[in-house]
């Protein structure tokens, strides 16, 4: 049996991990739909929305500076002393300036695809994560996680071949489907190396253990992101259009600044959750619970925005829930064989005892 301070440990990192979670599904599902419903009601800035992803992070400073700012210390962790500013300073302005171009590929997609086929090619970030996790992270490649994979990379090729997944919107050639689909995909494969990343900087270079480095490590990538979109919107000449944009909105202009808003919001509570997993279990397992939401958004996208589901989508949604549970399912073996190992050392440790 577990001593009591084992348990109070293993429920606190459960409570960490359940609200990590829950920060990262409403979050993204909220952020993907309010994005769509700016580009649905006459939002046409790609700078603008990748500008919005980061640009609320300085939300993040009201829990952070309730937070200690002590690490804790940890037998297998150094913390005896940290990165220097110069080292860090590289990192986390690496780590922006990619986002910040992940966050546009993203843009260019939700406007070119809709909703419901968007959110289903964003589950292959689930096979590109587990090959970076695999190569940067020392993930285990099992056959569970190797069959999600192939499943999830199935479903997105599934939407990438079907004729009638750029049918939606009028307004979309064949051509920006197409560019649309890649550019997504690109954007998955992008946000995955970005989260392995991430991990890699908490294992190798950070080397704490406080949600102190989650958000500073999210306030300083998205400053960093959104200095560099806002030199994208002024540069590209889009911040023109911004006013006309404001004052066409289809459902006006309160609806307009609360869409903006909304969206900037959400997207700061996910990743809150998504740097959240990476820190308390793996950038593997945040990768998985995003996964999990795409399922959820188009069924939202269908009722709210009227995408249509045809076969094709239905076919690619149940082989990614599918591959998602794959994965979750390995995990689950993984906890359990944890939990295994811990109570037996336990065990011969009190037996051991006189």
């Amino acid at each position: 049996m577990l001593p009591v301070s084992s348990k109070l440990k293993f429920w606190k990192w459960w409570l960490l991990v359940v609200l990590n979670i829950l920060f990262l599904l409403a979050g993204q599902t909220a952020a993907t739909l309010l994005g769509n419903f700016y580009y649905d009601q006459g939002g046409n800035s790609k700078w603008l929305s990748t500008l919005i992803q980061t640009a609320l992070f300085p939300i993040l400073f009201i829990p952070f500076i309730f937070l200690p700012t002590t690490s804790s210390s940890s037998s297998s962790v150094n913390t005896s002393s940290g990165p220097s500013i110069a080292k860090l300073t590289i990192i986390y302005t690496a780590l922006g300036l990619i986002i910040a171009a992940d966050n546009l590929m993203y843009s260019y997609g939700l406007l070119y695809l809709p909703v419901s086929t968007y959110s289903l090619i964003c589950a292959s970030q689930l096979a590109f994560n587990a090959i970076f996790a695999y190569f940067l992270n020392s993930q285990k490649f099992t056959p569970l996680i190797l069959n999600s994979v192939i499943l999830l990379s199935f479903s997105s090729a599934l939407l990438g071949i079907d004729e009638d997944s750029s049918g939606d919107p009028a307004d979309i050639t064949r051509g920006k489907f197409i560019l649309g689909f890649i550019l997504t995909v690109g954007a998955s494969a992008t946000y995955s190396l970005i989260l392995s990343l991430m991990q890699l900087t908490f294992q190798k270079v950070i080397k704490k253990e406080t949600f102190v480095v989650v958000l500073e490590m999210q306030i300083y990538t998205a400053f960093v992101a959104s200095c560099a979109s806002v030199i994208g919107l002024f540069a590209s000449g889009e911040w023109k259009g911004l006013a006309e944009e404001y004052e066409g909105f289809f459902k006006g202009k309160a609806s307009y600044v609360m869409t903006v808003v909304g969206v900037g919001v959400a997207w700061q509570v996910a990743s809150v959750g998504v740097v959240g997993l990476i820190f308390v279990v793996s950038s593997l397992f945040s990768n998985a619970i995003s996964t999990l939401a795409l399922p959820i958004i188009p069924v939202f996208a269908v009722i709210f925005f009227h995408d249509t589901m045809n076969g094709v989508k239905v076919m690619a949604m149940l082989i990614a829930i599918w591959g998602f549970i794959s994965y979750l399912y390995q995990n689950y073996i993984d906890d359990s064989t944890a939990r295994r190992a811990v109570r037996d050392a336990t065990e011969i440790s009190d037996a051991s005892i006189p």
